[in-house]
């Protein structure tokens, strides 16, 4: 009972699943919480024996509600690839405004800290490069990307004003593009397209002529950024990413050539609205957090090939 209690919301997601182990180890009683559309319980049943941790099967866009005191909310709740959200645009949206109300409304009953997990989708196509957190975005939103691009700002919008308003402690974290150990092989987004495709012998997938560019996140390095983002005196958005930028075309390579297979790389039409750079500026991380990547992309990207391996 002496233990800070967190809930987090789609624990059993890639990166929610990642902060109840971060969580757990730190000393904390967590409480996840998932609907399990798009999170796999096999993610976070390694803690299901322990008398600190427990599960709720729940959906924040209906209620939430959770007995006894509560320190931290971590709302990370929402589908996050485009073959998710395009496949369910209406509870996309409705996690990021509905959900999201929901929470803060929680935090505000139990005198928590929440941190919501925001994007840098809510930069849209940017057009300043490298993105930091005062750049307002070029964002379609009724493009098919908006179902999620506008979820999110509206999560941020909202959660300011319970802080100006409720006087709420609040903390937003823009995640950028983030990979590693329990990502999904069908998420649908490129480096799991990648090495699914590597993996199974078929020629990589790269849409458009490759020129567009992304930064890659390991997950330690992000769930790192996280805690210190929750624990800090921060209100405000932080990007918290890695500005390692490469293009597609040639992160299809690298995938080739880590996976030491013979697949040709194949092109198909852009889809509407794909960004065509997205790299973070990580200024506010390092000097508020004290925060910056650690793992290079090389050595990630082994760890999470392997992870993909034993997973076939």
């Amino acid at each position: 009972m002496n233990k800070k209690r967190v809930l987090i919301t789609g624990g059993a997601g890639f990166l929610g699943s990642h902060l109840c182990d971060r969580f757990l180890k730190e000393g904390y009683y967590v409480i996840a919480m998932d609907n399990l559309i798009t999170g796999n319980i096999k993610n976070i049943e390694h803690l299901m024996h322990r008398d600190d941790f427990e599960y709720f099967h729940g959906d924040v866009s209906n209620y939430v509600h959770v007995p006894g005191k509560l320190d931290y909310i971590l709302h990370f709740a929402s589908p996050a690839s485009p073959i998710d959200y395009l496949k369910m645009p209406i509870q996309t949206l409705k996690v990021g405004s509905l959900g999201t109300h929901n929470c803060l409304g929680l935090a505000r009953a139990k005198g928590a800290r929440i941190l919501v997990a925001s994007t840098s989708e809510v930069y849209g196509d940017p057009t300043v490069h490298p993105q930091d957190e005062s750049y307002w975005g070029n964002v379609n939103p009724i493009g098919p990307r908006g179902v999620y691009d506008e979820a999110k700002r509206f999560q941020e919008a909202i959660t300011m004003a319970y802080h100006t308003y409720h006087k709420l402690e609040t903390r937003i974290v823009r995640i950028f593009n983030t990979y590693g150990p329990r990502m999904r092989l069908n998420d649908g987004r490129a480096l799991p397209a990648f090495l699914g495709q590597a993996l199974r012998g078929e020629d990589l997938t790269v849409f458009g002529d490759g020129s567009q560019t992304r930064s890659f996140c390991f997950m330690d390095d992000l769930i790192e950024g996280i805690y210190r983002l929750l624990l800090s005196d921060y209100p405000y958005p932080v990007n918290i990413g890695n500005p390692d930028e490469i293009s597609i075309k040639e992160f299809a390579e690298e995938i080739i050539k880590l996976t030491n297979s013979n697949q040709k790389i194949i092109y198909k039409p852009l889809p509407q609205d794909d960004p065509m750079q997205r790299q973070p500026n990580i200024t506010k991380a390092k000097e508020i957090l004290g925060w910056e990547p650690k793992i290079s992309r090389e050595e990630g990207l082994k760890i999470t090939y392997e992870y993909f391996k034993s997973q076939l």
